[in-house]
């Protein structure tokens, strides 16, 4: 797909990874739609890339309903997620507490895919990417069951997906990503944790997986894993 002119919705858009992927699209002549629950560093952001900010908490169906309707977007980047780092975790936190860590990683995405096919198949077709996460990965234990498991759903509700009509649907899985939490992260590290913490993404190399899957139009129900 052309990206040029294209209407991109990207939520978790105020900073990190949202606020790069935003970027890279306003870049190639996207009209960007930047969606979080942030408003002050939203705003920031949608000034700077020259965008449009929505308020949008992806853990509420009224505002994820409200963002497709009033966006119509052509292309879809379902970026907002998060909760994997901060304890209490499954099975110690009260279950409003990790259902809300399902509803930002899984059903957000879903709900927004689901009503955003609509819109796109009436643009004459759509893109919608996912950003999950290493930690939907393999097969190992993990700090937050309810973040992996998640991001594992976000994964394979990608996969189902592949012959959808009208509209692709892809992922990309990513590892640690340098952003300013990771910077900060890593400067409170002694060396020899340093040393051995894994290789921080680029946020520049998640934005461009994001771009070529937009571009690709060979490309569905695929998943593209980064690994530092």
């Amino acid at each position: 797909m052309e990206i040029r002119g294209r209407t991109a919705v990207v939520t978790g858009a105020a900073a990190g990874t949202g606020r790069a992927i935003a970027q890279r699209l306003a870049t190639e002549g996207a009209i960007v739609v930047l969606a979080d629950i942030d408003r002050e560093a939203g705003e920031r952001t949608a000034r700077e890339v020259g965008g449009r900010f929505v308020r949008a908490d992806m853990r509420s169906p009224e505002d994820v309903e409200a963002l497709i309707a009033d966006a119509e977007p052509q292309i879809l980047v379902n970026n907002a997620g998060g909760g994997g780092h901060v304890p209490p975790h499954f099975p110690d936190a009260d279950p409003d507490d990790w259902g809300a860590t399902l509803d930002l990683n899984l059903s957000g995405p879903m709900l927004a895919t689901q009503l955003a096919l609509e819109p796109m198949r009436r643009q004459g077709g759509g893109v919608v990417v996912n950003i999950a996460s290493s930690a939907g990965l393999g097969t190992e234990p993990y700090v937050s069951p309810e973040y992996g498991a998640a991001k594992a759903g976000l994964i394979r509700f990608t996969t189902t997906l592949g012959d959808l009509p009208g509209v692709r649907v892809n992922c990309v899985a990513p590892g640690w990503i340098r952003t300013e939490r990771a910077e900060e992260a890593l400067a409170a590290m002694t060396p020899d944790e340093r040393a051995a913490a894994p290789t921080p993404i680029p946020l520049d190399t998640v934005a461009d997986a994001v771009v070529e899957l937009i571009r690709d139009d060979g490309r569905r129900g695929h998943v593209v894993v980064l690994d530092g």
